[in-house]
C-alpha cells in the first residue's frame, strides 16, 4: 500500500475501533485483519499470530489472545458489518448507484463433524453433496463494484433442534432453525432497518421459488428480479393486464413459446473470447397459486441457452416497467458475480480456513472478512472510478490491497 492507503487504513480500523469499544478488541482486531489482509498461506488463527509475533516465546499468548477476541469476546456482528457497509458503499455509491441486492449461499467444506452447522449437504462450491457448512449471504452491487454485507450460518435441523449441540457449539438459545430463504430475509430486514440504498433483490431457485420470499420482499417495498423452478405455475396476462387460459407451469409455457418461435437472442455482455448470448422469451404473467391479495402483474423471463433440450432458467421479476429486455437480462446475469466474491473472500482473504467449532467464532472471523473486503472494495472504487473501466473488465477485477 502507498502512504496514503495505510493512513486511510489506519483511519477504517479507527472506525470500526469506535464500535468495538474496549481497547483490547481494538487492538485483537487489527491484529487479525491484518493477518486476513496479510500474504500468508493459511490464515486462521494459529499462523496468524505466529506471523504476527517476532519473538516466538510469545506466539502462544498471541494465539489465545486472538482466540479470546473470537470465539470468547462480546461483541456485535451486526454493529460492526455496519459500520464496515457503511465505508464501503460511501466510496461505491460516490460513482454509481445500488442496482441489486443478491442473496446467495456457499460452502466450507470441512473434514471432520464438530465444528457448528457441518453435516453431509449439497453445496454449489463442490459441486456436490459432501461434509460441509454452509453459509448465506447478502450483497449489494453497483454497475462496477460487489460488497457483501452480512453472512449467516444455516443451522441443519440437527444442529438447531439438538441441545447437547447447541450447548456444545453455543448457539445462542433466540437462534432457531430457519431455511435459507429465511435466513436470506433475516439479512434484508436488517438492511433495509439500516437504511442500506435499496435495489432489486437477485436470488437463485432455492429463494424465488418462495412466494412467501417474493410477498415478504414486496411487502418492504423492494422489487425482485429472482430464478424459479420449472414446476412453478403461472397465468399469462392478455394485452389489457387480464389473465387467460389457466395456470401453466413455466416450463410447459416455454416449450409452447418455443414451438411457436418465440425467442429472440440476445447478448448481456463481452466475454474474453465472445459475447455471452442465448435465446430469451419475455411475457407478462401472474404467479398461480398465490392469495389474490399478494397476486400482481410480473414479467417471466425465460432463458434457453443454445443445444439445449429445454430452457436453462426462469425469472419472474416485479419491476413494473422495462426499458429494454437486454437491461432485463443484464439485471438477472448479476447473480452470478457473487461467485467471485465468495472466491475473492476465500482466495485472498482466507474466508474458509476458520478452523473453531463454535457459532459466536464463526460469525466474528467472517466478520472480520466482510471488514478486510470493505476496505479493499472502497479502495478499488476510489481508484478505478467507472470511466475509467468497462463493466466486464471490472467484474473480473481481483482485489488488492
Amino acid at each position: 500500500m502507498n502512504a496514503a492507503a495505510v493512513q486511510r487504513l489506519e483511519r477504517y480500523f479507527q472506525r470500526i475501533g469506535d464500535v468495538l469499544g474496549e481497547e483490547s478488541r481494538r487492538g485483537s482486531f487489527a491484529l487479525y485483519a491484518m493477518g486476513l489482509l496479510g500474504d500468508g498461506e493459511r490464515k486462521s488463527v494459529e499462523p496468524i499470530a505466529a506471523r504476527a509475533c517476532p519473538d516466538p516465546g510469545r506466539v502462544d499468548a498471541m494465539h489465545q489472545r486472538l482466540l479470546h477476541f473470537a470465539v470468547d469476546s462480546k461483541w456485535s456482528d451486526r454493529d460492526v458489518r455496519r459500520a464496515a457497509a457503511q465505508y464501503a458503499l460511501e466510496a461505491m455509491t460516490r460513482r454509481e448507484p445500488v442496482d441489486a441486492w443478491i442473496v446467495d449461499d456457499t460452502g466450507f467444506l470441512k473434514q471432520g463433524k464438530h465444528s457448528v452447522g457441518v453435516q453431509r449437504q449439497y453445496t454449489g462450491s463442490a459441486g456436490k453433496i459432501t461434509n460441509c457448512q454452509i453459509g448465506v449471504s447478502l450483497s449489494v452491487a453497483t454497475r462496477t463494484e460487489h460488497l457483501p454485507l452480512d453472512f449467516e450460518l444455516y443451522l441443519p435441523d440437527r444442529w438447531a433442534n439438538d441441545e447437547a449441540r447447541r450447548r456444545e457449539a453455543r448457539i445462542p438459545p433466540d437462534v432457531p432453525f430457519k431455511t435459507k430463504p429465511q435466513l436470506a430475509l433475516q439479512m434484508i430486514d436488517r438492511a433495509v432497518q439500516d437504511g442500506v440504498p435499496p435495489g432489486v433483490v437477485l436470488g437463485d431457485t432455492a429463494y424465488g421459488t418462495s412466494s412467501k420470499f417474493r410477498a415478504h420482499l414486496r411487502s418492504l417495498g423492494l422489487h425482485y428480479a429472482v430464478a424459479v423452478a420449472p414446476q412453478t405455475a403461472v397465468c399469462l396476462l392478455d394485452e389489457k393486464g387480464r389473465p387467460r387460459g389457466d395456470a401453466r407451469s413455466v416450463s410447459d409455457l416455454a416449450l409452447r413459446l418455443h414451438e411457436r418461435e418465440g425467442f429472440r437472442r440476445c447478448s448481456w455482455r463481452k466475454g474474453t473470447q465472445e459475447d455471452l448470448s442465448a435465446c430469451f422469451a419475455l411475457r407478462r404473467v401472474i404467479a398461480a397459486g398465490v392469495p389474490q391479495r399478494e397476486q400482481e402483474p410480473l414479467w417471466l423471463l425465460i432463458e434457453w441457452r443454445d443445444d439445449e433440450p429445454e430452457p436453462a432458467n426462469y425469472f419472474l421479476v416485479s419491476l413494473p416497467e422495462l426499458r429494454t429486455k437486454k437491461q432485463l437480462i443484464r439485471l438477472v446475469m448479476q447473480r452470478w458475480r457473487t461467485e467471485r466474491v465468495y472466491e475473492d473472500l476465500k482466495g485472498e482473504l482466507g474466508l474458509d480456513h476458520y478452523e473453531g467449532r463454535r457459532f459466536p467464532g464463526w460469525h466474528h472471523y467472517v466478520s472480520v472478512a466482510l471488514c478486510c473486503y470493505a476496505f479493499l472494495v472502497a479502495e478499488r472504487a476510489r481508484r478505478f472510478p467507472p470511466s475509467a473501466r468497462g463493466t466486464a473488465e471490472a467484474h473480473t477485477q481481483p482485489l488488492q490491497a
